[in-house]
């Protein structure tokens, strides 16, 4: 133990106990984790408790064991560990290794921390939710408390912004323990199954390498899948071993044990073993790259998990497991190319979670998250979104908890569950028997994370037994006397928990839900046919969202449990297929439309609102224009970008349409149907937007027409990505040098010369020069032609006429 690295900073970190903060930075194998705590127990500087921080339980619990044990002891005695429905902590502990739920809590039952000099946070380069909350409120804590010690321990810093965080704080490095580890890349084809491409790398491992296997796959199903793949395909001295999360402890201690004297071992696992654990005879790494990340969608509130490359620190963790105990190997699915592009750390699990539960912690704290010293700050969609829950759901006012909000607090669980879990009490109490033992029941299913696509109250009846250790707990914290489960209230309780998700069957497989959102059932799922579900967990997958839990629920059962969650609403509406406003009046559960009833009286003025909406989703192209509607809208739009100095402004169709309620509302009054957009004189309200002097003044530099020399009157054709262009009759032209000017100047005017028959003969933009040069051509075809019409050699200094040769004589 003396020759780990940790040791070499001592005299630093000795120097360093008289400051309050201090980071240390320290790769696997260097002892930080399972040294330092035992040396920190014997320094004078610290009399009190240590409390140190394990992201995981199974960290947690075996570092625990192992520092008890380097002292002959057995945790519970001078080391002890707490973590969620575990305690080993005796009168004479003075080292606590804990989960991260349970530091929260201890500094929300006592914010001064009395009788704790220092607080550990190990392993802090994985950024979990609950670790950023637990050191913000430790900051807090340091505040009230000069002698409290704050250390943090992480594998890298690279990424961290701990310095600017604590920019006082005593930052110490130090080097890992770690043999070499030679790294080979082999990539896999990206159609191949996982489960085999992992398999056959970590069976060509075995055969070429001596030692144990730690594979790396994403999550449970894939561990799963490449355990069925091997089983056949390795020799009897192999021993497979999973390692995730949830496994019980028995068998996450088997798979950190050693292997038995002559046998070897593949332990397959998720990111759980990145890090803290030492697996004893483990030289042989075999990584796939991928981890299960959880990716919170506020607009949803569908937690999404998904499989994604790891980063370069990851991958760095994971091939140094293979090199703490001796010289390893480690085979990577991916490529060096690949490798290269990795991005540098995982996202912080404050930039992509669920925020309901920190949002409630901070609220019990007393302060909101943007008032905390937190190395993240929380995205605003997801901080939205989580304060908008727990207002749904009656915990948070403002930014003061409810009264329900403090219970559900005490309850250290999910909100919703929490919530659910006191409705059901107080259903109890009312007189619904059997209220309470149902959602103790649920949770404790819903918590274990193992339902299957039936209905939850099937599977609660089914599994009660199993369901019985968990389900003791939450009625001990309820303060409530066991009883059975009988399923009949499971859906009210869902409802009434999650809203949002109650569904209604629209088609076969699909489901409109309260909260807007469509969601497809299985399609083998027995909850198929069934009119009404309230859900318990969603999905997301590439074909969109789906029921992943749920319990039938019928109308009458809502209205009974859940009446407050109905509306009588007076909607209008477009209907598509009328093309016109529909007015109704509407039963409601959420957005879930129950009934409907023609609405007799609407104002002319909620009409014109409704046939605004519809026209502003179209978009500008939807318009009933007519020609001289657009021409006009066109002159705007050139006198936008070209007479700006004059006092008109860009014309954006999408601004225009944005604006629409002040310019075009109330020209819609009364107008209920889409045909009757026609009728409106466009070009009249286009004008309205102008004072008169504008008016007057788009007329003069952008006119609709123009008057010729001959007396005549002649268009102007605008055009949208282009100049204007005017039609005019050759003849009416003569002895013209150029085209009218447009906007001072600054537009060019485009002539389109027509023949006496207005047939297109010529397109120019230099009269004087069409008259010198391609007139001659044109002038010998027309002229057989068009014979009564004239015809001259000199067309530039001949005068105008709209007449023919026989009414020019006369």
């Amino acid at each position: 133990m003396n020759q780990l690295p940790i040791v070499e900073v001592l005299p630093q970190l000795q120097a360093a106990l008289s400051a309050t903060q201090i980071i240390i930075e320290a790769p696997p194998g260097a002892g930080k984790s399972t040294w330092l705590p035992l040396w920190l127990l014997k320094q004078s500087t610290i009399a009190g408790r240590i409390i140190m921080l394990e992201p995981r339980r199974l960290a947690a619990r075996s570092i625990a064991q192992y520092l008890a044990s380097q002292l002959g002891e057995l945790p519970g005695e001078q080391i002890g560990y707490r973590m969620r429905g575990e305690n080993r902590v005796g009168k004479h502990t003075r080292l606590e290794v804990v989960t991260e739920g349970v530091l929260t809590r201890m500094l929300q039952a006592d914010p001064e921390l009395s009788g704790i000099d220092l607080l550990v946070f190990d392993e802090f380069h994985e950024r979990s939710l609950q670790a950023d909350l637990a050191l913000a409120f430790a900051l807090e804590c340091q505040a009230l408390r000069d002698d409290l010690k704050i250390i943090i321990m992480s594998a890298t810093l690279e990424g961290l912004a701990l310095t600017e965080l604590l920019p006082e704080a005593v930052s110490i490095s130090s080097a890992g323990r770690s043999y070499p580890v030679a790294v080979s890349y082999q990539p896999r084809n990206q159609h191949s199954r996982l489960d085999e491409a992992m398999g056959r790398a970590i069976v060509t491992a075995l055969a070429q390498n001596t030692g144990s296997v730690l594979a790396f796959l994403p999550g449970e199903r894939e561990i799963k899948a490449t355990l069925n793949w091997l089983t056949d395909k390795t020799n009897a001295d192999v021993e497979l071993r999973p390692l995730y999360g949830r496994l019980s402890l028995t068998e996450q201690q088997a798979a950190i044990a050693p292997a038995v004297a002559g046998r070897r071992k593949v332990v397959l696992a998720t990111n759980v073993a990145e890090t803290s654990l030492t697996i004893d005879g483990i030289s042989i790494v075999v990584d796939s790259g991928l981890e299960r990340r959880a990716e919170f969608e506020p607009q949803s509130g569908i937690t999404r998990l998904y499989s994604r490359q790891i980063g370069q620190a990851s991958a760095t963790q994971r091939a140094g497991r293979a090199g703490r105990l001796q010289p390893g190997s480690c085979v990577r699915l991916w490529s060096q190319e690949q490798q290269e592009r990795l991005a540098a750390r995982r996202p912080a699990e404050i930039e992509q979670s669920d925020l309901a539960g920190f949002a409630l912690e901070c609220a019990a704290w007393g302060a909101t998250p943007e008032q905390l010293p937190l190395l993240t700050v929380p995205p605003a969609p997801l901080l939205a979104a989580a304060r908008h829950q727990l207002a749904e759901l009656g915990l948070l006012a403002g930014s003061q908890l409810t009264t329900l909000g403090r219970r559900v607090w005490q309850l250290g669980c999910e909100p919703w569950l929490g919530q659910l879990l006191l409705s059901a009490q107080d259903w109890q109490q009312k007189g619904y028997k059997g209220a309470l033992a149902d959602a103790v029941y649920l949770v404790a299913l819903l918590e274990e994370g193992r339902w299957e696509s039936g209905p939850l109250s099937g599977q609660i009846l089914a599994r009660q037994k199993q369901l019985t250790t968990q389900a003791r707990r939450w009625f001990t914290r309820l303060s409530a006397p066991e009883s059975r489960p009988t399923g009949q209230y499971v859906g009210p309780l869902l409802a009434n928990a999650r809203p949002d998700w109650v569904g209604l069957q629209r088609q076969q497989y699909r489901y409109g839900l309260a909260g807007g959102l469509s969601a497809d059932l299985p399609q083998t799922s027995p909850l198929l046919g069934k009119a009404m579900l309230a859900i318990a967990a969603l999905g997301r997958n590439d074909l969109g969202v789906f029921i992943q839990a749920a319990e039938p629920v019928t109308l009458e059962q809502l209205q009974q449990y859940v009446p407050a969650r109905f509306i009588h609403r007076e909607q209008l509406s477009w209907d598509s297929d009328a093309n016109r406003v529909r007015a109704e009046r509407q039963w409601c559960f959420g957005q879930l439309i129950l009934r409907r009833s023609p609405l007799q009286k609407i104002s002319p003025e909620q009409k014109a609102g409704c046939l605004l909406v519809e026209l502003q989703r179209r978009g500008w192209s939807a318009l009933p224009l007519d020609e001289a509607a657009q021409q006009y809208w066109l002159r705007l739009q050139l006198a936008g970008q070209k007479l700006a100095d004059s006092g008109f402004v860009p014309c954006d169709e999408n601004t225009w349409l944005a604006e629409a309620e002040h310019w075009l509302l109330p020209y819609l009054t009364g107008l209920g149907r889409w045909d009757e957009l026609s009728r409106l004189n466009w070009s009249d309200i286009f004008k309205s937007r102008l004072d008169w002097s504008q008016q007057q003044l788009l007329d003069t530099l952008l006119p609709g027409a123009v008057t010729l020399a001959t007396g005549s009157r002649a268009r102007i054709r605008y055009r949208a990505e282009d100049d204007p262009i005017l039609p005019v009759r050759l003849q009416e032209v003569f002895g013209q040098a150029s085209g009218p000017e447009l906007a001072r100047g600054r537009v060019a005017l485009v002539l389109e010369l027509l023949s006496p028959a207005r047939r297109p003969l010529q397109i120019t933009r230099d009269l004087a020069a069409f008259w010198a040069g391609s007139y001659q051509d044109v002038k010998k075809e027309m002229r057989g032609r068009y014979p009564k019409h004239h015809w001259p050699d000199s067309p530039a200094t001949t005068a105008p006429t709209r007449h023919t040769k026989r009414h020019i004589k006369h």
